[in-house]
């Protein structure tokens, strides 16, 4: 089992910026993906980032591609959303997610792909 805890949200206006932090425990996260998910009130859950872990090969929603960067930090076993140039249409729960796909070279955007979730973290932009 793997435990998700997400950090990092918050009300910021446009243009500006937000770390989210998502720490794992439970497993070290080696042969994992790890993504980003966001749900905006009455919308779906919608992909957003993703990465494998092993190798930081990195994947992007087209809506935020250039302003956010997802990254790992392997040795606290700790994942990030680098989120730049922030829009109100960027408002949502984010969410962590994990799944151990030691076969798969470019991580998955579904959810339906991922095992274990953190809780959410809200991320409020105001214009």
């Amino acid at each position: 089992q793997v435990q998700l805890v997400e950090s990092g949200g918050g009300l910021v206006q446009t243009g500006e910026t937000l770390r989210l932090s998502c720490a794992a425990s439970g497993r070290t996260l080696s042969s994992y993906h790890m993504a980003w998910f966001r749900q905006a009130p009455g919308k779906e859950r919608e992909f957003v980032a993703a990465i494998r872990w092993s190798t930081a090969v990195t994947t992007y929603a087209d809506s935020v591609k250039g302003r956010f960067t997802i990254s790992r930090d392997t040795a606290k076993n700790t994942g990030f959303l680098q989120m730049n140039s922030l829009k109100p249409e960027d408002t949502a729960v984010y969410y962590c997610a994990a799944d151990f796909r030691p076969l798969f070279v470019t991580p998955r955007v579904g959810p339906e792909d991922y095992a274990f979730w953190g809780q959410g973290t809200q991320v409020t932009v105001s214009s």
